[in-house]
């Protein structure tokens, strides 16, 4: 206890301050309260005489020893009780308390310390809850979630004068659980600028009608956004918020897919050279099968240059036979707005349609080399695999109740693909305008 008195008028202005529960000449009793906040106060690195006089205190009448003695008190009650230890047991008036006179009195008195013996009794309980809920979260949680769950409990069950505890009881640090706090408005304004990016994404990720990857969104973020946004990011807030682009299964009958023809009738002159920049000149085409209406089938069959992506023909058809992939050659030789170049040449697999003599008379005809892959070897024609792939995952052809509607999707898609959808390696372009790239070189 400090040898400082005080004036009357000192005690007068004391007993002013809500934090003082009692004074006299020699001592203060303060309250609970303020000795909790204290000790919240002084974990976040704040000094005695700071906190003191920002809970409206005069440093010079309480005096720097009766500050200090307080503050370690206090302290060494905390750490050895708690928050209970902070609690003032002492008696309202100083000396022996008056004896029960009365039966009435007696049973007040009994009834009091009922009353208190329950309260503590359900606090443990509580309390012991509470404990169970945070140790069994503790092992699998993140650094940030743990301060998030010592927050919510505080909060919840006003447990402010046990954060030291609750850090100890989750194995992280007092410091950085106020500095978790400190940095609330940060992450506040990250979140808004995350939902902001989730809703710009989610507006793009079904733009045009088709469903679109990070690589797409990126695409399409810079060049008709001027928004430069890495894959990363993207693909962190796409699995956040559950935004899922459709993927292709793998087949595995492809790898060991066995050829039409027993031999090869036409060299692979190609040798998966696809990307030669030379747009015309490596034309790849296949037919796909595509089910709609239950139990129907329809056939496509497309013409794709390899140097640009660009799909230059293509046919549907709801028989397989040779005139799907001829039908096909005319179209392609029928479109005005392509130009080929003089050593052009298909590209296939050995499907019947391409080892036929009349599909290869009606190539030598056109002008057209020809090239086939090798026997069971997908890989030789992988982009047009690949663009096949990518129909089937954006396409929702399986849904067409006729063939016409079925076209209908299928015209739609094939503008999209050329005019609008951003490829990776095509230097971030569409098909027509990489194609419009190579020419102007």
């Amino acid at each position: 206890m400090s040898k400082q008195i005080f004036s009357k008028q000192d005690i007068a202005i004391l007993e002013k301050n809500p934090n003082v529960v009692r004074v006299s000449e020699k001592s203060i009793t303060y309250s609970t309260d303020f000795k909790s906040n204290f000790i919240d106060e002084y974990e976040r690195g704040k000094l005695p005489r700071e906190i003191f006089e920002a809970y409206g205190f005069d440093i010079r009448m309480l005096g720097k020893k009766r500050i200090e003695q307080a503050a370690y008190r206090w302290r060494s009650a905390y750490e050895k009780n708690g928050f209970l230890g902070l609690v003032d047991s002492r008696h309202s008036q100083s000396g022996r308390t008056k004896a029960p006179t009365t039966p009435e009195e007696v049973i007040a008195q009994q009834q009091a310390k009922i009353d208190l013996l329950e309260g503590q009794i359900e606090l443990l309980k509580k309390f012991d809850k509470i404990e169970r809920r945070l140790l069994s979260q503790s092992l699998k949680l993140r650094k940030n979630t743990s301060f998030a769950l010592i927050q919510q409990t505080i909060e919840k069950h006003n447990l402010k004068g046990l954060t030291r505890y609750l850090c100890q009881l989750m194995n992280v640090s007092r410091s950085g659980y106020y500095a978790f706090l400190a940095a609330a408005p940060i992450r506040e304004a990250y979140r808004q600028a995350e939902l902001q990016t989730k809703t710009l994404i989610l507006k793009i990720f079904k733009r045009r009608g088709y469903l679109k990857g990070s690589r797409s969104i990126k695409m399409i973020l810079a060049n008709e956004f001027n928004i430069c946004l890495s894959r990363k990011k993207i693909c962190k807030i796409m699995n956040k918020y559950d935004i899922v682009c459709p993927h292709r299964k793998a087949n595995p009958y492809k790898r060991i897919a066995k050829a039409t023809k027993e031999h090869r009738v036409v060299p692979n002159s190609l040798a998966r050279n696809f990307k030669q920049e030379i747009p015309g000149k490596v034309l790849l085409t296949d037919i796909t099968y595509l089910p709609y209406n239950g139990n129907c089938m329809a056939y496509l069959s497309t013409i794709k240059d390899g140097a640009t992506n660009e799909i230059l023909a293509y046919h549907v058809s709801d028989r397989i036979t040779l005139a799907i992939a001829t039908d096909t050659i005319h179209k392609l030789k029928a479109n005005k707005r392509i130009t080929l170049h003089p050593e052009a040449f298909i590209h296939s697999d050995q499907g019947s349609h391409y080892t036929s003599p009349n599909y290869q008379k009606l190539l030598k005809a056109s002008g057209l080399g020809q090239s086939m892959s090798r026997r069971g070897n997908c890989w030789d024609n992988a982009p047009m695999e690949s663009f096949f792939g990518h129909f089937k995952d954006e396409v929702d052809y399986k849904s067409a109740t006729t063939l016409q509607e079925l076209k209908h999707k299928i015209d739609h898609y094939m503008v999209y693909y050329n005019n609008y959808r951003y490829q990776w390696n095509l230097k971030k372009m569409t098909p027509i305008q990489y194609r419009n790239h190579l020419c102007s070189i």
